[in-house]
C-alpha cells in the first residue's frame, strides 16, 4: 500500500520549572492511503502529543521538536511555519477533538463554523459553502438540517454535537482525519453510531484516519493497524489481529488483561501495578521494567530495540531475544484473546 504519512524518530519535549518533560521520545510508524491507524495507551503516554505534533499544534515557546520528522506526501511538516501548516490544517489534515463542547463555538451558528473551513480553503462562495455544509450535516446523520444549520452549539445534544465536529473536519475533504478519543465524552450506546458513521465515511471519502484512544474496545472495531505507546514510545505494533490475538509487549498483556469482554463478566480484571514514570528523568533501559512482572535482568539497564515478529508485526521487549526465556502471557490474557475471537466471530455470522 502507498503511505501518505511517514513519522520518523519524532521527539516532542515540553520545557518546565521541574526541566525539559521527553513526552515523545523517537516514535517511529507510517499511515498508508485508505488505512485506519489506531494508537492506544494510559493517559499519558504521549498519544495526544504526538498527533498535536502532527497538526503542528505543539504549544510553544514550551513544546518542541527537537529531533525527527513528519513527511506528508514527502515534504516535512516540522519544518514548515505556522503560515504554511494553516494552509494543510483543515483542508489536508484535519482533526476531531474530544469534547465538541469546547471544540464548537458557543456563540456561533454551526452551519457558519462548517462554512468557515469550505470559504478559507476552498475559496466557495457563502452560497456554495451553506451548500456544502448542508450535505455534510446530512453526511454525519443530522436530521433536518435546514433547521439545524442555523442553530447553536447548545441547541445540540453531545452525540449530535460530535456529529457537527465530524462534519467541519470533513469539510475540506482532508486526506488524513485524526479523532482524538472522539467517544470518550459520550455515552455507549452514542459511542456505537459515533463509530460506525466514521466506518462510513471512511469507506465513501477513503480518508486515512489515526484514532487515538485508550479503549482496546473501540480498537477492535474500528483499525485495521494498532499502535501500542507508552511512556512517549511505540512499544508494540500490528495488524489488529497481531496486537489481539498474539500480542508480545507485556504492556500489551496488561492492557488486554484490564478490559472487559463478552465472557468476563464473572472474571476479576487485571490492573497493571504502579504508575508511568516521570518522563523529566526517563528511567534506564526499558520504562515499563518497574511495573513489569516478567521483566528481566537486562530491562533494567539496556533499552530493549524493536524485534520483527512478522512482516506486519513489532514488539520492543527483550522476551523476544533468543536468549530470553519462553515466558507466555498470563492466562487471564489469553482468555481475553479467545473471548475477541469469540465476538469477532459473532460478528460475522
Amino acid at each position: 500500500m502507498d503511505s501518505i504519512l511517514d513519522v520518523n524518530n519524532l521527539h516532542v519535549t515540553f520545557d518546565t520549572y521541574g526541566g525539559s518533560v521527553q513526552a515523545v521520545r523517537g516514535v517511529n510508524f507510517s499511515l498508508n492511503k485508505g488505512e485506519t491507524l489506531a494508537i492506544v495507551g494510559e493517559s499519558g503516554s504521549g498519544k495526544s502529543v504526538t498527533t498535536k505534533a502532527l497538526m503542528g499544534l505543539v504549544a510553544k515557546p514550551a513544546g518542541k521538536i527537537p529531533k525527527g520528522e513528519i513527511l506528508f506526501e514527502g515534504k516535512d511538516l516540522t519544518k514548515l511555519s505556522n503560515k504554511q501548516m494553516q494552509k494543510i490544517r483543515g483542508k489536508d489534515i484535519s482533526m476531531i477533538f474530544q469534547d465538541p463542547m469546547t471544540s464548537l463555538n458557543p456563540t456561533m451558528k454551526v452551519g457558519k463554523q462548517i462554512m468557515e473551513g469550505l470559504i478559507l480553503h476552498q475559496n466557495q462562495s457563502k452560497q456554495e459553502a451553506k451548500k456544502r455544509a448542508l450535505e455534510l450535516l446530512q453526511l454525519v446523520g443530522i436530521p433536518d438540517p435546514e433547521k439545524r444549520i442555523n442553530q447553536y452549539p447548545h441547541q445540540f445534544s453531545g452525540g449530535m454535537r460530535q456529529r457537527v465536529v465530524i462534519a467541519i473536519a470533513l469539510a475540506c475533504n482532508p486526506k488524513v482525519l485524526i479523532a482524538d478519543e472522539p467517544t470518550t465524552a459520550l455515552d455507549v450506546t452514542i459511542q456505537a453510531q459515533i463509530i460506525e458513521l466514521m466506518k462510513n465515511i471512511q469507506k465513501k471519502m477513503e480518508t486515512s484516519i489515526i484514532f487515538i484512544t485508550h479503549d482496546l474496545g473501540v480498537v477492535a472495531n474500528v483499525a485495521d493497524r494498532v499502535a501500542v505507546m507508552y511512556a512517549g514510545k511505540i512499544v508494540e505494533i500490528g495488524t489488529v489481529d497481531d496486537v489481539f490475538y498474539n500480542p508480545k509487549h507485556p504492556y500489551t498483556w496488561g492492557l488486554l488483561g484490564s478490559m472487559p469482554t463478552v465472557d468476563s463478566q464473572e472474571e476479576k480484571l487485571i490492573a497493571i501495578p504502579g504508575t508511568p514514570p516521570d518522563l523529566i528523568h526517563p528511567p534506564k533501559g526499558d520504562a515499563f521494567a518497574a511495573r513489569n512482572e516478567f521483566a528481566l535482568a537486562i530491562d533494567f539497564e539496556e533499552e530493549p530495540p524493536m524485534f520483527q515478529v512478522s512482516d506486519s508485526h513489532y514488539a520492543a521487549t527483550w522476551l523476544l531475544h533468543e536468549d530470553a526465556p519462553h515466558i507466555e502471557p498470563p492466562e487471564a490474557v489469553k482468555r481475553r484473546m479467545k473471548g475477541f475471537s469469540t465476538e469477532g466471530d459473532n460478528k460475522n455470522e
